[in-house]
């Protein structure tokens, strides 16, 4: 069976922050080459009404908040969430889905709705750098931590801002399936994936 990968899209979403992912996932599953595709990737809206991204592209969630298909890795993408976080039936479903899924993950400031859920607290995060100053002051309960790509705190996964997007998708990829494809992955992609640095 093919591993869930719901991907929540809002107004003013950043493009690169769910769309790097997106094509992680389903390239992941290209190369893979399994008879059942690795993974099922798909967007989730609040409803099913066209979203407007940051840069004014346009696109229709395939599915609500309310209905679609149990996911195994959520993926919260960032832009301008103001709206969002505000939003209690969103960040109450951002919450519920985190007891179900394997991971629950955020892209740049999608880390904000995470907090806002709860679901960080006493954890560590990342976010864009710069919002970091914003992120710790808005919720001191969680350890923000520069400098990195992503942050994996087993269940839970933040990337640093836009394209590092990418390069935690690469590292769900490695967690999912092995090294090897997420390797395979960010060659076809023809990326150059950038790791966190080992620490001393």
């Amino acid at each position: 069976m093919s591993i869930q990968v719901g991907i929540y899209i809002f107004d003013n979403v950043e493009v690169l922050d769910f769309a790097g992912p997106y094509e992680v996932f389903t390239c992941a599953s290209r190369v893979h080459r399994g008879e059942i595709p690795l993974f099922n990737v798909f967007t989730v809206g609040e409803t099913r009404e066209t979203i407007r991204a940051r840069a004014g592209l346009q696109l229709s969630p395939e599915a609500t908040i309310d209905n679609h298909p149990p996911i195994d890795c959520l993926i919260i993408p960032g832009g301008i969430v103001d709206a969002e976080l505000a939003k209690s039936g969103v960040i109450e479903w951002i919450y519920q889905q985190s007891l179900k899924t394997v991971i629950t993950a955020s892209v740049c400031t999608g880390s904000f709705l995470l907090a806002q859920s709860g679901i960080l607290s006493a954890k560590s995060a990342t976010t864009h750098w710069e919002d970091i100053a914003d992120f710790r002051m808005m919720f001191p309960q969680v350890l923000v931590k520069e400098g990195l790509r992503w942050v994996d705190e087993g269940a839970i996964v933040s990337s640093a801002g836009i394209s590092a997007g990418i390069d935690m998708s690469l590292h769900l990829v490695e967690r999912f399936s092995d090294r090897a494809l997420a390797e395979l992955t960010a060659k076809q992609l023809e990326f150059d994936w950038t790791e966190n640095k080992p620490t001393i």
